[in-house]
This record gives C-alpha cells, structure tokens and sequence, in this order.
C-alpha cells in the first residue's frame, strides 16, 4: 500500500498504524505534530489509527510562541 509523508510516497503493509509508521521513519520524536489527510490527528491516537491506500500525512514541528 502507499502513503504520503510530505508529498513524498512511501511504501507500507496494509494495517499499518501511525505510530509504527512514524517509528520506522524515526520521526516519533517529541514536538512533532501531524495531519492525516488534512486534520490533525492526536498523538494520542497514533497508536490506535491504522493507515489507508492513499492516506496523506502531513509531520511539522510544534514551535511554542507568543
């Protein structure tokens, strides 16, 4: 199956959930926040949330600011 991770298309098994999917390309690092085709999707739920064909993840960096 494939997905994007910043417009880049990366290959992966079917059922495939956001956390390992992030583990594997080692951007689970602290601060990193992500959109799953255009919403933001908890960290929380990374665990929980398997990957679709076609699925768009957008990963940025949280900057605290005022």
């Amino acid at each position: 199956m494939n997905v994007l991770v910043n417009e880049l298309r990366v290959e992966c098994e079917t059922g495939l959930t956001v956390a390992a999917l992030l583990s594997r390309l080692e951007q689970d690092k602290p601060g990193v926040a992500l959109a799953l085709n255009q919403q933001i999707l908890p960290r929380t739920q990374w665990a929980d949330h398997s990957l679709q064909e076609g699925d768009a993840l957008l990963l940025f960096q949280v900057i605290a600011g005022g």
